[in-house]
């Protein structure tokens, strides 16, 4: 079950900054074994042998000793937990990279209904994020979209979206590499170059991608009745899938062209009072809802809409799929739970 959070079965690791960068706490037991031997024990035994034994100046030094590492450590590891669940509410996970491995998104692209919301979450990476990225979520990062594009090579599905994500990703490492000196890239330079020759390949197979024509003796879309036909195309959500799909028949075109399909549309994606400001009127003077749709997507982000998302436990303080769910302890579960979305996601893990 991948989530990302602190619980019983995740306790999570401390973290302390040093000169050298973050690294894990270690407790005690072995700087006490070391800080043992540093003591002086024929010292100790002489300044006190009229009142104590050997045996009893090694357990009070070790006894004093354990108190005051402890106490030091202590008010410094809660502190640092405090400001970890300030800064980014995670109780010690703190890098894109670790949260790539613990949601297991290498495994959630085989889920149709987180796909899109993986590729939704790279695609933003892609934008924005890019030189943010550690040597480690640089490799999560790609090892994830290596396993996207042979997923479609294979299956044949999604390829729309996957070369809209190489595309922005491409030109991102374009600008970067051109510009190097101006702006900051975690790593060679040389790795970068390896990435983008190797994001070009991908985007050349996608194009030379051969949808092969299916055969099928049974029923199709087309011998539905088209009353089916009409339920079926107000089920789309996305634009670009209604037009296709109005491609592969003269009956599913004229149903595609539907005015209540685009008015359907866009009253799924956009507020009444964004109508007003962007109003598109025909020859006719009626609205012309398609086209009213693609301009109001110039102006204002469309709704998101997964299958399957991430959610966030304000009681457990967890990140996890929602289909998976987790063993919260709340008397009521369902009020603690808040979907995050890609953006959110990623705005998680600013600082």
């Amino acid at each position: 079950m991948p989530f990302l959070g602190q619980d019983w079965r995740s306790p999570g690791w401390s973290w302390v900054k040093t000169e050298d960068g973050w690294k894990p706490f270690e407790f005690f037991g072995h700087d006490l074994r070391d800080n043992n031997k540093e003591l002086d024990l024929d010292e100790l035994v002489n300044e006190n042998k009229e009142n104590l034994h050997v045996a009893d100046v090694c357990e009070v030094s070790a006894k004093k000793r354990r108190k005051d590492y402890v106490n030091n450590n202590t008010k410094s590891q809660c502190k640092y937990k405090a400001r970890c669940e300030t800064r980014s509410g995670k109780h010690g996970y703190c890098t894109l990279g670790e949260a790539f491995n613990r949601l297991d998104f290498s495994s959630a692209i085989q889920d149709v209904r987180r796909f899109n919301y993986v590729v939704k979450l790279l695609h933003l990476i892609a934008k924005s994020q890019l030189t943010s990225l550690s040597g480690a979520a640089q490799k999560n990062y790609f090892n994830v979209l290596e396993k996207i594009v042979r997923k479609v090579l294979e299956d044949h599905q999604n390829p729309r979206v996957i070369k809209a994500l190489l595309q922005d990703l491409s030109s991102m490492l374009c600008i970067l590499i051109r510009e190097v000196g101006k702006s900051v890239l975690v790593g060679n330079i040389n790795i970068w170059v390896s990435r983008l020759e190797t994001i070009l390949s991908w985007q050349q197979q996608l194009n030379n991608l051969q949808i092969p024509k299916q055969i099928c003796n049974g029923m199709t879309l087309s011998d539905l009745p088209l009353h089916m036909q009409n339920n079926i195309l107000y089920k789309f959500s996305d634009a670009c899938d209604i037009i296709n799909l109005g491609q592969a028949t003269p009956t599913l075109h004229m149903l595609s062209e539907d005015r209540q399909l685009w008015k359907k549309l866009c009253q799924f994606h956009f507020a009444e009072k964004q109508f007003c400001r962007h109003l598109v009127l025909s020859e006719k003077g009626h609205v012309d809802w398609k086209l009213m749709f693609f301009t109001l997507q110039k102006h204002y982000p469309k709704k998101e809409q997964y299958g399957d998302t991430l959610h966030f436990c304000k009681h457990c303080s967890i990140l996890f799929w929602k289909d998976s769910g987790h063993p919260c302890t709340a008397n009521d579960p369902d009020s603690c739970l808040t979907p995050v979305s890609p953006q959110r996601f990623i705005d998680l893990f600013k600082f």
